[in-house]
């Protein structure tokens, strides 16, 4: 099947990656847990220096869905398959941040604010574990202004699937319910990420007006059970939770909700018109594994890679399988060469 430019359009945070190797003490002195995603707050703030000075840190292109859609360009080998929206910052690190999105084919539609310099993402990596500390930054200052310039009204149009990670329910979520709305009404599919498990615990209410347009949830076992927790589904059982979030409410009834929860080595879980299906997952040997960042972002990309060009639920799942496994192979989410996914793998 052909592709045409701009047919997946994805917003969230554009960060730019600080990532680095460091120790249990370095995650104690800045009060973080290994597989954490948190927004940094002012004691956080010192820490980007100190990984820059101290710590031989990397910089690497980041945010969740940027993150995502340079893997589905990877994947695809086409480029401008995608379109990212998010708020940068005007100075060096906003360039870096093109620099590397376009480099990967991506086309990214910056909202430019005066008002904060581009988010920074802290990643500490502590054996086969990584802490994530955002500091939003300018992405906190993304405004629906920026989807109602003529030229991203064209971009929406264009598109056939939308893209949103939870994190963006800090950042504007009539912005989120804008793109929802419009996917609604032209019957287009809107995919969403539960993200991380402080999205389900303080931000229910944004997250509760999104859900009914979800035609595509993902989320892995810990978000899902935090999201269970708070909602009162009644159960820990990552299975059952899977079965209820996809039976919520929602809005367009053309297509029943899937829900797609990875469980790292364990089965990727997926509910599909109600009946669950497990994928298994191959087990790495732990000397492979150089970095788990990224993987969950990986994943997603593997997945829109093919559903944009129509493949079955099961391919889609497959690739976001191979993808996930690919990225935990590199520091952060990288890779490079040639991708090699087929149908067998």
């Amino acid at each position: 099947m052909s592709l045409r430019d701009g047919i997946l359009l994805g917003m969230g945070n554009p960060l730019l990656d600080i990532s680095a190797v460091v120790d249990e003490a370095f995650l104690k002195k800045y009060d973080l847990l290994p597989d954490n995603a948190i927004l940094a707050e002012e004691k956080h703030k010192p820490m980007y220096n100190e990984l820059i000075e101290k710590y031989n840190a990397e910089f690497i292109a980041g945010g969740s869905v940027q993150n995502t859609l340079r893997v589905a360009e990877w994947i695809l080998q086409r480029g401008n398959v995608a379109v990212f929206f998010g708020c940068v910052g005007q100075d060096k690190y906003a360039k870096i941040l093109e620099e590397r999105a376009h480099a990967a084919g991506l086309n990214v539609q910056f909202q430019y604010t005066k008002d904060a310099p581009t988010g920074t993402c802290g990643v500490l990596i502590t054996g086969h574990h990584r802490s994530l500390c955002a500091n939003l930054a300018a992405a906190n200052h993304f405004t629906i202004d920026h989807l109602q310039k003529p030229e991203n009204q064209q971009h929406m149009r264009n598109a056939d699937f939308f893209y949103v990670s939870g994190f963006f329910l800090t950042v504007s979520p009539p912005s989120i319910l804008a793109v929802a709305n419009h996917a609604l009404e032209c019957n287009k599919m809107f995919l969403f990420n539960l993200s991380a498990p402080f999205l389900s615990q303080f931000f229910k209410e944004p997250l509760m007006q999104v859900l009914p347009y979800v035609d595509v949830l993902f989320g892995n076992e810990t978000e899902a059970e935090t999201f269970a927790e708070e909602q009162n589904l009644g159960t820990c059982d990552v299975r059952e939770i899977a079965m209820l979030m996809a039976a919520l409410p929602k809005v367009n009834t053309k297509r029943s909700r899937v829900v797609i929860i990875t469980q790292g080595a364990k089965p990727v879980l997926i509910v599909e018109k109600g009946v669950m299906h497990e994928f298994p997952v191959t087990k790495l040997d732990m000397a492979e594994v150089v970095d788990t960042n990224g993987a969950g972002d990986a994943f997603v990309g593997g997945f829109l890679s093919q559903l944009v060009l129509k493949k079955s639920l099961d391919v889609c799942v497959k690739c976001g399988i191979w993808a996930a496994q690919k990225i935990i192979r590199n520091s952060g989410c990288t890779f490079d060469g040639k991708p090699d996914f087929s149908i067998e793998n």
